[in-house]
């Protein structure tokens, strides 16, 4: 159980650097800040989850 809360927490923050790079302004309305920060939180989240059991399931 140890190394999944580090590598929940590695690919959360990895993926909130990512997304940080995308313009999120060309998909969103404008003077959307708050949703667009769930966005990012929400898909880092999503994509955190999938990378953290992939590289388990890889491992075992």
């Amino acid at each position: 159980m140890g190394i999944d809360i580090y590598l929940y927490v590695f690919f959360t923050l990895l993926s909130i650097f990512i997304f940080n790079g995308v313009n999120w302004e060309k998909f969103m309305k404008s003077g959307k800040v708050i949703e667009a920060k769930l966005l990012v939180l929400t898909l880092s989240f999503a994509l955190s989850y999938l990378l953290t059991n992939f590289v388990l399931a890889f491992i075992d």
